[in-house]
């Protein structure tokens, strides 16, 4: 009875000659849904007694990620502004742990908008009994800041002031963890990821880049977009990243991996493509409904000051974002992309097969130090490093003067010659970024004084794992 009911109503409202139309038209809703949701990852990777460090991992994109991350056995150290002891932490945290049965979860308490909090951390991480890093993920600055006009009355200079607040916490974090990283052996295989906003191409498409935010604030250029500022923060934070590669492959210490005599080390391609184990990539997850759509239309309620008109807007046109956007599960498959994926550095175990034979059974796909990814594949941006030369800058182009063997021969003296690739706007691009960063930072730090306070204790206790353990319930 119950199916002659549906078939009269299938017949009534939906007649037979349109369930052709019908049909096609779910076809077609399909198949944007699965276009929008880009490619999945196909690479896996157990992460058992990897350490990794992930800032921005209470946003939605976060907690999926950290969720993906602890079911694969991985050590995380979630930083967060609030209170480790607050609800909001400590209830996520444990449900963390509980779902994926992974107890090593922990918080630590970390403002990124406050540069003296950055140093306290790092100081705390680096004086502590374990100071393993296996990787470091800046999720923070996927989310979008900044909104539209008509939904919001907030300030544009705010803003401003939170995109670059949360570019130089990412370059004041690798500034201080980095000789952590540097002194591990070189066997290990490190990896710092930059998670990116997707709207870097519009910042690419413009006819000059001023090297830093705080140089668009002085130049008085005209106001920007806020898809637009974020472009041209994603854009800086790329090219930041591939210099940093740079940097690390042109370092003294940078080798391929030794081996014991129970190993053999195949390189998969030539150790040109790869001359650190410390990789450096930048990933972008795409547009996602809840930390870009969500924010450009200030509609996140949890906000103290959200937009009604905005959670009116992204309500009704949820329909339409659910098909046309990526779910967190989906904007993450990039991330976890870029740390499964292989580097050119390879082991096989004793028993492996001969190089030559064990080289044909290489991986297809191997990561690219340096590079942007998004949908699970390299970005190639046609950009030229000119545009990142502001009239101010335009002498500091000109090319340096190669040292002298007598030079070279003083390492405590010498300076890092990086060679110029051409990626993302080449080494001139890379180097204007780096500087105009190491000045911002200093400005930054200026601005936001530390707070007068006691030194952390440099026991057992203040070591991240320890420190965290008031997270649990």
């Amino acid at each position: 009875m119950v199916l002659g009911i549906l078939q009269a109503a299938a017949t009534k409202y939906f007649p037979t000659q349109y369930w052709t139309h019908i049909l096609i038209g779910f076809i077609t809703i399909a198949v944007v849904h699965a276009f929008s949701q880009g490619r999945k990852t196909n690479r896996e990777r157990a992460l058992h007694a990897r350490t990794i460090l992930v800032t921005g991992g209470f946003t939605p994109t976060g907690l999926t990620l950290l969720q993906e991350l602890a079911r694969r056995g991985a050590h995380i150290i979630a930083l967060t502004p609030h209170p480790i002891e607050s609800p909001n932490v400590s209830l996520l945290i444990d449900l963390l742990r509980s779902t994926t049965s992974n107890e090593q979860i922990y918080a630590e308490q970390c403002d990124l908008a406050s540069p003296s909090s950055i140093r306290s951390f790092c100081t705390k991480f680096l004086t502590g009994k374990e100071t393993r890093l296996d990787a470091i993920i800046y999720a923070h600055e996927y989310q979008h800041i900044g909104s539209t006009s008509f939904v919001t009355s907030l300030r544009e200079r705010t803003s401003a002031a939170k995109r670059e607040a949360a570019s130089l916490s990412t370059f004041l974090m690798t500034t201080l963890l980095l000789p952590c990283l540097l002194v591990a052996p070189v066997e290990r295989d490190i990896r710092i990821i930059h998670v990116v906003n997707p709207f870097y191409a519009a910042g690419a498409g413009l006819p000059s880049i001023s090297p830093s935010p705080a140089e668009d604030a002085l130049s008085g250029k005209q106001a920007r977009s806020a898809i637009l500022e974020e472009g041209l923060r994603s854009l800086r934070t790329s090219v930041l990243a591939r210099h940093l590669q740079r940097v690390l492959d042109a370092l003294p210490a940078a080798q391929v991996p030794k081996t014991d005599d129970n190993s053999s080390t195949v390189p998969v391609v030539s150790a040109k493509s790869q001359k650190s184990n410390i990789v450096a990539i930048s990933v972008s997850p795409g547009i996602s409904r809840s930390d870009t759509v969500a924010q450009i239309l200030n509609a996140d309620w949890n906000q103290p000051f959200f937009s009604r008109l905005g959670v009116f807007i992204y309500l009704a046109l949820y329909p339409i974002l659910r098909i046309t956007t990526k779910s967190p599960t989906s904007a993450i498959q990039s991330v976890l992309h870029a740390l499964f994926l292989p580097t050119p550095f390879k082991t096989f175990s004793a028993g492996a097969p001969r190089a030559s034979a064990a080289a044909s059974e290489a991986p297809e796909e191997i990561l690219k130090p340096g590079a942007l990814y998004t949908n699970c594949a390299v970005v190639h941006l046609p950009l030229v490093a000119s545009k990142f030369v502001s009239a101010k800058q335009a002498d500091d182009g000109k090319p340096r003067q190669q040292p002298t063997p007598a030079a070279e021969s003083r390492a405590a003296e010498e300076v890092l010659q990086l060679e110029d690739d051409g990626e993302l706007c080449g080494e001139l691009a890379g180097r204007l970024v780096w500087e105009a960063y190491e000045v911002a930072l200093k400005a930054w730090e200026k601005a936001n004084p530390a707070e007068e306070k006691t030194a952390p204790d440099t026991d057992g206790d203040s070591s991240p794992s320890a420190g965290a353990e008031s997270a649990k319930s």
